[in-house]
Formats: structure tokens, sequence, C-alpha cells
């Protein structure tokens, strides 16, 4: 493995070349039939008695709710309406029933999940001489940033003495031309950075296929064997040097660990939506986190970024085959981190997550709209596991993970299902004329009972068991110094405040839009494979109108039918309506940076991160606007006229693969005539596609022709 075969660090820096020589390590494609031997791990005390809280908690709240649903509509006749209201509403009740036996696990256990933490430990390279990759798969994304990221990661292992350990892998699918030149000369500044800190390597794949997880196989295929471990990282990702160097000692420590996953918080929000998410992710979703890194232990789950993988163990455990069937059920696995955590678990090896550890972020999408287009894409991945539900040899926490995240978006479905029961018994009890006496003579009339008090008390008992995640946290943060620093409690209550209020309100509409996607995908439409929008997009009224007014427009119909039916029905509706009877300015005031803006200046919902910046999130800020600078005169132009542009740009290319007979590669073909056939080099640009011109920027002899061509008309 890398660490055996480990070389002098004289040897690595300075670097040259796209890529390293190639160090391959077979991938194979694991079968969800067959049965794999596995080793056995022990599961701990504190493992086995989270999971009884779970378990127990969750059973125990779901029962004595659904009875005293039951005792509502039981004195009465019941009806197949009944039965079926009886039905969801304990289901969906079982779902936030988990998430609060699971927080209140994560309290009372929580303590024992702690690891000692050595930030400030030295090391002459991974903590035992390992070599560990930090690879960032990146797919249309702006280089600025990735290249910031990862300077500010390389520095700060630099500040610990262990970047000799490390390594930079930019794995690229990007097929937009002008990010595709942008990016090279990214690489180009990071590697001369860097030149004296860790080698900086970057290879762009001709056919992307197998999306990410295809990207990070194709990796370990070709260059595995020269590392112990890699950091996944996202392109929006940011994680310290501490943190990093914690997760190698882990690896290094547990021989039969294969995976451990940090939490990363959410930063940089600059939309009213973005700091709701930043605010709940830092206050809530630690709590969250450590309930379910209780009660999971070694058999963990992965999301796919922010964390180190075993790269032995993961090439020999988790090569995902393409799905049987169409889409969007068949064909690649979209959400392929799940599937991986368990094909590692099912081999015997351990999956943990690190609750306990900081210095990791991520960013996250800044509108209404950009969460939908991600929900849809995992939406499909998560549908796509209830067929790997039955596949041997997987755990059966494994299990429970893939049907967590099918319920992540199947709750929306059945929380609509069981507003229109409630509408339309509602119906049925106002237009129906009521039978006193059925067709059996008796002493006493069938009257129409409602246990209004009882209702009542389940509505009170849904709302605390739904909030006991959010107490817990905004508990937890008024006691942990850490999490008040910069911000104080009563900005912290506000906060809370203001966090629950509008999630409220735009609950409606993401349930609206999930039970739309959902129906979309089992109808057979595919979600495709678009960039993720990191930056917020000017969204104006019309736009917003397109994509929302069909909520307004059944949140008032629905508003309208019940006022005129049964008038007290509104007052116990209206939280569920409010928010699509408003979807367009929530959606507006949601992808608002004024608003964003005056939030940050007063210190509502901030948190301690934003108010008290660490050194790495202070560093790539820096580093992306000398980046964003450097980048500021490249395009095709100048990529054409200037001759160390170019230079720099062929650097970073790789062989172009020869052709297979009978097979020419028609895009270089095509190029290659326009090239030959224009009149000069912006015509040429003008009657080629897109991916034509990737075709031309990744053969250095195209591009020599296409600047020719522009040098004769010049």
């Amino acid at each position: 493995m890398g660490g055996d075969m480990a070389l002098p660090m004289d040897s690595l820096i300075p670097v040259s070349g796209a890529v390293p020589e190639l160090a391959p390590l077979s991938m194979p494609t694991q079968s969800f039939e067959a049965r794999v031997p596995g080793r056995a791990l022990a599961r701990t005390a504190t493992t086995r008695i989270a999971r009884g809280i779970c378990i127990s908690g969750t059973l125990a709240l779901t029962a004595y709710a659904g009875h005293e649903m039951w005792r509502i509509v039981s004195p009465a006749r019941v009806t197949g309406l009944q039965w079926a209201l009886v039905a969801l509403f304990t289901v969906t009740f079982a779902w936030i029933a988990l998430a609060a036996s699971s927080a209140l696990a994560g309290v009372l256990l929580g303590g024992r999940m702690r690891r000692p933490f050595r930030p400030d430990a030295q090391s002459s390279g991974g903590p035992s001489g390992s070599r560990t990759a930090l690879i960032m798969p990146v797919y249309n994304e702006d280089p600025a940033r990735t290249c910031a990221a990862l300077r500010a990661i390389a520095l700060g292992l630099d500040e610990r003495g262990a970047a000799a350990g490390f390594e930079i892998f930019v794995l690229s699918d990007s097929n937009d031309s002008e990010l595709f030149l942008r990016e090279t000369a990214a690489m180009s500044y990071l590697r001369e950075a860097l030149a004296t800190t860790m080698p900086v390597w970057y290879r762009h794949r001709r056919q992307n296929s197998g999306r990410k997880a295809g990207n990070v196989r194709d990796f370990v295929e070709r260059w595995g064997a020269r590392y112990d471990y890699m950091v996944v990282l996202d392109a929006d990702s940011l994680m310290s040097g501490s943190t990093i160097l914690e997760l190698v000692r882990d690896l290094d420590e547990d021989p039969r660990c294969a995976l451990v996953q940090t939490v990363p918080r959410l930063h940089r929000a600059d939309t009213f939506f973005g700091r709701l998410q930043q605010f709940a992710s830092a206050i809530y979703g630690p709590v969250v986190a450590r309930g379910v890194a209780c009660w999971q232990g070694s058999d963990g789950n992965y999301w796919g970024h922010n964390a180190i993988l075993r790269v032995d163990a993961f090439a020999a455990s988790a090569g995902l085959p393409v799905l049987a069937g169409r889409k969007p059920f068949g064909g690649d696995i979209l959400s392929h981190d799940f599937v991986e955590a368990a094909l590692l678990r099912r081999a015997g090896w351990g999956v943990r997550m690190r609750p306990d550890l900081g210095g990791s972020w991520e960013e996250s999408p800044p509108t209404l709209h950009e969460v939908s287009v991600r929900d849809r894409r995992w939406a499909q991945g998560n549908l796509q596991h209830l067929g790997l539900l039955r596949s041997k040899g997987l755990a059966a926490a494994s299990r429970a993970h893939f049907l967590i995240g099918v319920m992540s978006y199947a709750a929306s479905p059945l929380w609509l299902c069981l507003v229109t029961i409630g509408l339309l018994l509602t119906v049925q009890v106002a237009t129906t004329e009521p039978r006193y006496f059925g067709s059996e003579p008796t002493l006493f009339p069938h009257w129409p009972v409602f246990d209004s008090r009882r209702m009542v008390r389940l509505f009170e008992l849904t709302l605390v068991v739904l909030m006991i995640p959010k107490l817990i946290g905004i508990l937890r943060a008024l006691l942990v110094p850490s999490l008040r620093r910069g911000v104080g409690a009563l900005r912290l209550v506000a906060g809370a405040v203001v966090e629950t209020i509008f999630s409220a309100l735009y609950a409606p509409i993401f349930m609206l839009t999930q039970s739309r996607q959902l129906i979309e995908i089992l109808l057979g439409r595919d979600s495709g494979w678009r960039p993720q929008q990191r930056t917020q997009q000017r969204e104006g009224w019309r736009c917003l109108f397109v994509r929302y007014a069909w909520h307004m427009s059944l949140g008032w119909s629905v508003a309208v039918g019940v006022q005129a039916i049964s008038p007290r029905m509104v007052v116990w509706i209206a939280p569920t309506l409010l928010g699509a009877m408003l979807a367009v300015p929530l959606a507006r005031l949601a992808a608002s940076r004024r608003l964003a803006r005056v939030c940050r200046f007063v210190g509502l919902l901030a948190v301690s991160d934003e108010r008290v910046p660490s050194r790495e999130v202070l560093e790539q800020d820096r580093m992306r606007v000398l980046v964003d600078v450097e980048l500021s005169e490249l395009s095709w132009n100048a990529l054409l006229h200037n001759e160390k542009f170019r230079a720099r740009h062929v650097d970073w290319l790789a062989d172009p693969p020869k052709p297979e007979r009978a097979l020419p590669d028609t895009l270089r073909a095509t190029a290659e005539l326009k090239i030959r056939e224009a009149a000069n080099a912006g015509e040429a640009l003008e009657w080629m596609s897109e991916a034509e011109k990737i075709a031309v920027l990744d053969d250095a002899r195209l591009l020599e022709s296409l600047a020719r061509a522009g040098a004769e008309t010049a």
C-alpha cells in the first residue's frame, strides 16, 4: 500500500506533470446478490443502550399517540377515511418520535462518544508515516473557491508540521469550456503557491461516466495504491488541519475502521434562507448528530464528503454496480455514499461518525429553488435504495439508514395525504346529514362525537415531540460557552424563535414541492446531473410566480373552501396553509441578500463561527479574492493570443487516448474540421458545440491549431 511505498519529501516537491505515475488498485464491482464474508464488529454498551432508547422511545411515543388518535375517532362509527387518518398519523408521528428519541439518546450518552482531541500535535508526515490524498471532485464549479479552500487546508496542515504526509488531487468532470480553462489556471496558481508545501495534481476526465462516484472510482483504480487514506472533499468543503490530522489518527489507531465521517457546519450564508439553515446547522445539527452517532456506533453512514476513507478497504469493498432497469430507479446509483458505507460494513469494516470534531464546513444552497433541485436528485437516489433493502449480508443499521433516507422524502407526501384526509373528513361531516338512528331498533341515537379536548392534548404532544431536538439544541447552546461566543444568550433565543417561525412557513412549500417531485420520480422522470448553484442568482418576481404560483393557488383555494364549509376548521389548518398561500413572497424573502445583511448587522441568526471566524475560513476568503484577480483576465481570446496562458494550460493535459479501430473520436474530428474550414478562430469557436470546445482544450495539438488560426487573422 501507499504507506509502504512512500517517497522522501525531496522527491515530491517540486513536482511536474498533471498527475503522478500510475499506481493502479483494483476496485471490483460488487454484487448485491452475493453474500460477502465479513468480520463481525463488537457493539459497545453505549451503542446498545442508545439503540434501546431510540427503539423503545419511538415505539412508546408512537403507540401512545396512535392510541389517542384512535380514541378521538373510535366513539363514532369508524369510516374508511378515519382508518386512513389514524394510520397516516401514526406513521408520521413515528418519524418525529424517532428524531426526538435519538436526540434524547445523544443527550444521555453523547459524552461517552467523545474522544481526546489533540489539536496541537505535531507530525513529520501522516501520524504513522501514512500518505493521504486530499481529493476534490469538481463539476463546473468556481475554480477560485476550490483553489482557495485547498490552499487554506494545505496551510493548516503545514502549520502543524504535517504537510509531508498529504497530497492534493483535483478530479475534474467539468464540461463547461470557460470553467475548464479557468480550472487549469487556478491549478497552476495553487501549485506555485504550495511549491514548498505539498504536491498538487489535477486530472480532467474526458468521459464523466458514473458521475461523482465514477470520478472517485477512476481515481482509485489509477492511483489508489499510492495512498493509504483519502479525505474526500466537495467543491464547497473546508476543513482545518487539526481535524484532518485527527481523522488520520483515528484510522491509524483502529485498523478495522475504514471510514470516519465528520459533521460539517454550514457557513458563508449570504441569503436569508441560507442564514436560517446556517443557524439550524450550528444549534440543532450537533444534537441530532450526537444521537445518531450513539445508536449507529460502528455501523455508520457516509455523506460523500468531509470524511476520511481507508483506500484499500474502499477499493476492495465499495465498487458500485449499475442498477438494472430504466431510470429513475435503474442506472447509476445517485446517493452512492449511503451504499458505499453499507458495502464497507458488509465486508466487516467499521464506519463511524465524529460529531465531537469541529473544523469541518460546507456551504448551503442559497434559495428555495436550489434546495429543491438538490433534493430532487437526492430523493431519486434514496428511492433507489428501496431496491437494495433485500441485498444479502447488509447490516441491520445499514438497512435502517436506507429507510431513514427514503422517509426523509416520503414524509412530505405522507403529511400531504394526512392533511388531505383531514379536509375530506371535514367536508364529509359538514355536508352529510347525520343519521341519529340506524336500521336496527335502539333506545339511544348515534350522536356524532368529536373529542375536542383529546385532540387538543394530542396536538400539544405532537408539538412538544417535534420541538424536542430544537429545545435541546438551544439549551445546549446557552450552556456551552463556545456556542455563545460572540453571539450572546439573547440573540441565540431570538434566532431560535425566528428560525422556528420561518421553518413552519417554509414547511408547506417543501411539502408540496417534494410531493410533486416524488410523483415525477414514480412516473419515470430522471433528475439528470446539473451542477449545484452555490451563489445566489437574482430571481425576479416573474420567475418566482412561474415556480410557486401553483403553491399559492392551491393554498388559497383550500382556505376559501374550508372557510365556506367550516369556518372553525380554518384556525386548525392555518399553520399548514399560510406558507403555501404566501409562497411567492416567502421565496423572494428567502433569496434576499439585503435582509441577510441586516440580520448579520444586528446579530440575528448569528452563530459563533460567523462572529469569530476560524483561521481557515479567513485564509480561504483572502485567497479567493487573490485568485479571482489572477483569473479575471482569462478567456478564450486571452488563451489563444497568450502563449504563456496556453503553455500553462497544456501542462495540465494528459496524453489523448488512442482511438480504437473503426471508432474515431468524432468530437475531435469535427472540431479539427471546423478549425480548418473557418476563416478565423472566432468563427471556428462560433461553429463549435460546447463538447467540441472541451475536446479542443483537452488536446494540445488542436489548441495550437486554433491559436495559429487566430494569429493568422490577427
